[in-house]
């Protein structure tokens, strides 16, 4: 973990943030605490062409929003908008309390490591309200590395089941999700809250998924990786696409960044500039 341990542990924080406040999992006397999730900068990447398509774009533990809407301006996607926000700075328990930019707390990278569901669903209520404004004829997307594959991923399941795990309404009506290097988060309890809803199953057949994973990731395993979409896949899911590479590690390459924008070319019906 020494790789996400000190990369931009400490990145600042410039512009305007947004707050969001939830329970904590921490009571004190019979009082819940609340937890307030303080987002830092958007960035925002133009297209270049016809406006067809907004993706929400979400970076890894330690990082901001600025280092992926660099990389993503470059590529020949014309028609895509790309918001790329930055998240809260929290303490992380995997971290021995030290604070990071996450969308939500990590305790372990196992299978059986708890999840934070009040962070991850702050995340993927901020990151709706980013959707929110966007024009009606715009297909809307959301797609993120690492940590924030894994709330892209969880924004899929509550876009599925029409709601977050606190109850909420979850309101885009997505049309792609991609996940580099991530996992999903609440996989054990899907096949549960998907069962016997035939609305759900109707959204969650009809959204197309890329999850794309190195097989030398000593970060988040791959097996994390190729379970997630298994597991999609066997909730429902049906349109999900896995690749695999099998010299990448923890980060991106030419190679699955190429393979991300044919996908969202074929899957949103983008056409020229």
């Amino acid at each position: 973990m020494e790789e996400l341990r000190f990369n931009k542990l400490q990145a600042s924080f410039i512009g305007r943030s947004m707050s969001f406040t939830g329970p904590s999992v921490a009571a004190s006397a019979g009082r819940t605490a609340r937890r307030a999730f303080d987002f830092g900068r958007t960035y925002v990447v133009r297209p270049k062409g016809k406006h067809q398509a907004t993706i929400v774009w979400l970076h890894g533990l330690g990082d901001n929003g600025n280092s992926w809407s660099t990389l993503l301006e470059t590529l020949p996607l014309p028609n895509i908008k790309w918001i790329c926000p930055t998240a809260p700075q929290q303490p992380i328990t995997l971290f021995g309390g030290f604070p990071s930019t996450a969308w939500f707390d990590v305790s372990d990278l196992t299978e059986n490591a708890s999840d934070d569901l009040d962070g991850l669903d702050a995340s993927a209520t901020y990151v709706a309200s980013l959707l929110a404004n966007e024009p009606s004829d715009i297909k809307l997307g959301i797609g993120g590395f690492s940590m924030g594959a894994a709330t892209s991923l969880y924004s899929a399941t509550c876009y599925a089941l029409g709601k977050y795990e606190n109850g909420n309404q979850f309101s885009p009506n997505l049309s792609a999700v991609v996940g580099l290097s991530g996992w999903l988060p609440c996989a054990k309890s899907l096949s549960n809250k998907l069962e016997g809803k035939n609305e759900a199953a109707g959204r969650a057949a009809s959204l197309p998924i890329l999850l794309c994973h190195g097989k030398g990731d000593d970060v988040v395993a791959y097996k994390f990786g190729e379970k997630s979409a298994e597991k999609l896949s066997s909730t429902g899911f049906r349109d999900t696409t896995f690749k695999s590479y099998p010299a990448l590690g923890h980060y991106t390459i030419p190679e699955e960044m190429d393979e991300v924008c044919a996908w969202l070319n074929s899957k949103l019906g983008l056409q020229g500039m």
